[in-house]
């Protein structure tokens, strides 16, 4: 069993919550901790993980989970609800960082994932949850590259482009219009200017007549 698999199991599950992704990470700045929960000094892994309750209304939450060197178990640390949530910082828009901020209401962390391409997922996974579970006030996700916002800058660039396309045929269809409406009231004017000439040609011949 993998490690986040055992992370779902052994941590979210027993509360009836649902684990949509997690993140192994390392601090880029570490903390001096000499004493840790366990009475002694130890290496650890630690994992960032988004989970959803099961119960309705749905709550998200992202939970600090570790698991301490020579032990087969996790422990739960720090959590937060999604909507404490404030920046999601990717570091570098331009190139695959395994580098990401996360910035809450009342914490600040600076990290580093196992991989750049471990991070996109976890980053597309946030983005999604956040879109469906956030209705009001969302993150602000900066310096992120287009596939880790889900494509949604090229699908709104093509929405762009279809509206525009749209806007400017709709335009032409216009212009033409107003065009066939301007030449069908020349006609009007030229049907009604021959009507009264022949009304007054056959007035004068009835008139020349007599």
């Amino acid at each position: 069993m993998s490690a986040k698999s055992a992370i779902s199991k052994e941590i979210f599950a027993p509360l009836d919550e649902r684990m949509l992704g997690a993140v192994q990470v390392k601090r880029r700045t570490k903390k001096k901790i000499p004493f840790l929960a366990t009475g002694g000094q130890g290496e650890y892994l630690t994992y960032i993980c988004l989970s959803v309750t099961n119960k309705k209304p749905t709550q998200a939450s992202i939970t600090k989970v570790k698991q301490f060197e020579g032990s087969t178990s996790f422990v739960r640390r720090s959590q937060w609800m999604l909507e404490q949530l404030r920046q999601v910082n990717g570091i570098d828009p331009n190139r695959d960082s395994a580098e990401f901020d996360l910035l809450f209401e009342n914490a600040f962390d600076q990290w580093v994932a196992s991989t750049a391409s471990e991070k996109c997922t976890f980053f597309q996974i946030l983005h999604h949850t956040c879109q469906r579970y956030l209705p009001d006030r969302k993150p602000e996700f900066i310096n992120c590259q287009s596939k880790i916002m889900g494509g949604n800058s090229i699908l709104h660039s093509a929405a762009d482009s279809v509206t525009s396309a749209v806007q400017k045929a709709s335009q032409a269809l216009n212009e033409r219009g107003e065009r066939l409406g301007r030449a069908e009231e020349k006609t009007e004017d030229m049907k009604n200017s021959a009507q009264q000439f022949a009304e007054t040609a056959h007035k004068l011949a009835m008139k020349h007549k007599c």
